[in-house]
């Protein structure tokens, strides 16, 4: 694909990750309010259905479904073979590019779209989250329509309101790459509306943390402590679901979110019981060339460099996607 660093060449990545925009695809998200905002957007427009999810530590997938067809959402799976869409720095260092750098070639990652990587342009990384690329990418096949009250919650998540006002330089130069400074793409209305001064959207955002202080609401789904212990599911015969609590707190967070964006939750679309269970070797180690060398040569699941100086990677002791 062509590396045009100022704008996004939607027809050229359409074309190389054409799955983006088909139909009925299987799915498996991140647990977080941007996984969950992916999963009802692309189930309202694509059909596509939630078959799982996966925190880094622990992934859970419905027993049925063979993993390696499903694609996976807001991450980065490091196997050549798996569909996935993530936005974390993932590069360290272009002197540091070994073969199997290939194993990302089915992922849609903007800041390798943009040449970026973590030694020279952490500052510069993609500032937004995976929900707005998504709508940038679906706004060239259909119109997308956003509704004013869907505002907040978009700009709440990943808190990419913050990344506004911490980092305007950057989150400007983004903008720009995603098309959202023209007035024709669903992206100007979220990033460039007049619906919301700075008084009202901080009044908006008081009203959404009010929602997500409550006990029966959550805007993150909690599969594992601290520790990459299970949490928030319980066993069911030979597979786990989630617990009546886990899943109480985010069908509400889900239908809070379709409300506002009109994005249909439909419940046949998400999975909530019959899962098959993996747990992974979560590790951390600094950011250096030589030690991103290393991490690779262990044949990482995901990764991301989360700070200047520091890598957290998964281990996949199972080889789960070739034992399936």
């Amino acid at each position: 694909m062509e590396n045009n660093l100022d704008v996004l060449n939607y027809q050229e990545l359409i074309k190389k990750y054409s799955w983006i925009l088909e139909r009925d695809h299987n799915c498996i998200l991140s647990p977080d309010s941007d996984g969950l905002l992916c999963g009802l957007f692309m189930s309202n427009y694509l059909n596509w259905k939630i078959v799982g999810f996966y925190d880094g530590k622990i992934l859970i997938k419905d027993k049925k479904i063979d993993l390696n067809e499903c694609i996976f959402l807001d991450m980065e799976i490091f196997r050549d073979f798996i569909r996935s869409a993530g936005h974390h720095i993932v590069l360290y260092s272009q002197r540091a590019i070994p073969e199997l750098w290939t194993n990302l070639n089915q992922c849609i990652q903007p800041n390798l779209l943009r040449g970026y990587y973590g030694q020279t342009h952490f500052k510069n990384k993609y500032p937004l989250a995976m929900i707005h690329l998504l709508i940038g990418i679906l706004d060239n096949q259909e119109k997308i329509n956003i509704e004013t009250e869907s505002i907040c919650p978009l700009l709440f998540t990943d808190g990419t309101f913050k990344n506004l006002f911490n980092y305007p330089e950057n989150c400007l130069s983004w903008l720009h790459y995603l098309g959202a400074d023209r007035k024709s793409s669903a992206l100007h209305k979220i990033f460039f509306n007049e619906c919301y001064t700075i008084t009202s959207l901080m009044i908006a955002l008081k009203e959404l943390f009010k929602v997500i202080s409550q006990d029966d609401y959550s805007d993150k789904i909690k599969i594992s402590t601290r520790e990459g212990k299970i949490d928030g599911l319980q066993k069911d015969n030979s597979y786990f679901r989630f617990d009546d609590n886990t899943w109480l707190k985010t069908e509400n967070f889900l239908k809070y979110l379709s409300a506002k964006t009109k994005w249909n939750y439909i419940q046949d679309k998400w999975t909530k019981s019959d899962f098959d269970v993996f747990q992974f070797t979560k590790k951390s180690n600094k950011a250096r060339v030589g030690i991103f060398r290393q991490i690779l040569s262990e044949n990482p699941l995901s990764m991301a460099q989360t700070s200047g100086n520091l890598i957290e990677y998964t281990i996949d002791p199972h080889n789960i996607f070739k034992n399936i």
